[in-house]
């Protein structure tokens, strides 16, 4: 039996971070992690480099799923829309590579992973490296990631038990 593997994506107009992770047996296992840094002058040249990235990432690791972070309401609505356009960018990117894309709010997320859905950013670090038996602490961006891949495992995982629900569900966008 191959191994699942999940790419998780945490979306930002300027740092997107990016978590890969493989499910073999129903065990998780830490594959890669990372954050894409944007450098363009322009929202729509730092959206190209999130396409361009997330579309390396997935002809690179192959993943079989991809799980993303959902947008959420800021305190100032310009910087939601660049979060919503950036991550409108790296769904595109996984579209065109012909996956399914699975969302989840920050508080889904957070909830998977730590247990509460009001979880701190030094929390996710730490559970994600005991949960990924990591020996360094990722960047909070990347652990973000991370946790969101984990969260698509633990949820489908949870899913897949309940017959009726999982023969319902084809994916979020599929």
């Amino acid at each position: 039996m191959l191994p699942q593997r999940i790419l998780g994506i945490d979306p930002g107009s300027r740092i997107t971070g990016y978590g890969i992770i493989d499910i073999h047996q129903g065990r998780s296992s830490y594959l890669s992690s990372g954050a894409i840094h944007t450098s363009g002058a322009s929202l729509p040249e730092r959206l190209k480099e999130i396409f361009d990235a997330v579309t390396t990432l997935i002809n690179q690791y192959n993943p079989n799923e991809v799980a993303i972070e959902r947008v959420f309401m800021h305190r100032n609505p310009d910087s939601a829309l660049k979060l919503g356009q950036a991550r409108g960018a790296a769904i595109c990117a996984v579209m065109a590579g012909d996956l399914s894309v699975h969302e989840y709010t920050p508080a889904e997320i957070k909830k998977a992973v730590v247990g509460k859905g009001n979880a701190e950013k030094g929390q996710i670090q730490h559970m994600i490296c005991a949960l990924l038996q990591l020996n360094a602490t990722p960047q909070a961006d990347a652990a973000d990631a991370l946790a969101v891949a984990l969260c698509h495992h633990h949820t489908r995982t949870l899913l897949d038990k309940i017959p009726a629900v999982s023969s319902s569900r084809a994916g979020r966008y599929r």
